[in-house]
């Protein structure tokens, strides 16, 4: 398991899919709001005139020298829900962003988001 303090150190690492390619760098970790693990990270993809980024899940992702890999196609990771650079994710894509990886979303009992930028 990634523990927060880890991975935070590498912010602008290489994220890199299951063969190895660069998908982007690493912009940021959430965590999961019942659990204060990483959960997702988000990737800088995109030219510079163009940049965006997307979310990817840090389960079973492994940390290389200068290098986050997940389990992953790049094409999956580059599908995946974005936003611009200077966005925040809104509460009501939250869900989206599980739903593309294929993986289960549960919101708090009150309605709390499961998701929170580390």
């Amino acid at each position: 398991m990634i523990e927060v303090g880890d991975i935070r150190e590498w912010r602008t690492h290489d994220v890199v899919d299951t063969s190895g390619h660069r998908i982007g760098s690493l912009e940021a970790v959430y965590v999961d709001t019942r659990t204060d693990q990483p959960a997702m990270a988000t990737v800088l993809i995109g030219l510079p005139s163009r940049r965006r980024l997307v979310f990817v899940p840090l389960a079973e992702a492994v940390v290389g020298p200068g290098y986050v890999k997940v389990p992953y196609a790049k094409s999956l990771v580059k599908s995946a829900p974005s936003m611009g650079t200077d966005d925040v994710l809104a509460a009501e894509n939250e869900k989206a962003v599980f739903d593309h990886y294929e993986l289960p979303y549960q919101q708090g009992t009150d309605g709390e988001r499961q998701l929170a930028r580390g």
